[in-house]
């Protein structure tokens, strides 16, 4: 596994004299890196290999920046014949957020693929996390007792409002992969009292949004 937007290298070693390449597995086609006696080539940005480490029968990829894309299976052959397949996985964001009665959550989905949007009070996992809704591109679909609350403020890529924000609804948020299972980022909310909140003037209708940083809180 590795963190988002860190580098990551994929090992491999073997035998090749000719010429040593790396793909996606399902994307046999698109050639990513390729090394041969003389040099090396980075065919797609981002991904390289190094002439030093061939010569030496280390076929490895360097991924410069991984994310969500390269959450896949790669493989490496030479002319044709298969030397390695890697799985690569990436570690779930993790945001803490602190906001006050009355504010919008404000949940950066991350990818496109279809996700779900599961939250416990507890941080508990398993059984005990409840479905708010599922996303899948810009289509949005809300369990009955978040109809009036959820909002898909953005498409591309998808964020995700929770409107009306009380203290019941600190808690953990998962967004999940629909198709791995994977967690994708996971939000520690506080929903605070604070001195305006108590007032007998404050309506609680605050519509301020604090959207979560795709980069923020990550370890």
């Amino acid at each position: 596994r590795v963190k988002l937007h860190d580098s990551a290298t994929l090992p491999c070693a073997g035998t090749c004299s000719g010429v040593a390449k790396w793909t996606v597995l399902q994307k046999p086609s698109e050639v990513l890196a390729e090394c041969d006696q003389t040099s090396c080539r980075s065919v797609k940005e981002g991904y390289q290999m190094n002439r030093d480490q061939y010569l030496k029968r280390n076929f490895s990829l360097i991924i410069t920046d991984a994310d969500y894309s390269t959450k896949t299976w790669f493989t490496c052959k030479c002319d044709d014949r298969n030397i390695c397949d890697v799985d690569v996985e990436t570690y779930p964001l993790r945001t803490t957020l602190k906001i006050e009665v009355g504010e919008s959550l404000v949940l950066g989905i991350n990818i496109s693929a279809p996700v779900e949007v599961l939250y416990n009070s507890t941080g508990g996992a398993g059984p005990s996390r409840v479905q708010i809704c599922t996303v899948n591109g810009g289509s949005l679909q809300s369990n009955p007792e978040y109809e009036q609350r959820a909002n898909l403020i953005s498409d591309l890529p998808p964020v995700l409002e929770l409107r009306r924000m009380i203290p019941s609804d600190s808690g953990v948020y998962w967004i999940v992969d629909k198709n791995s299972g994977e967690d994708i980022h996971i939000y520690t909310v506080t929903v605070e009292i604070t001195p305006k909140a108590q007032s007998p003037h404050f309506e609680g209708r605050v519509s301020v949004c604090l959207l979560a940083s795709v980069t923020s809180g990550r370890f």
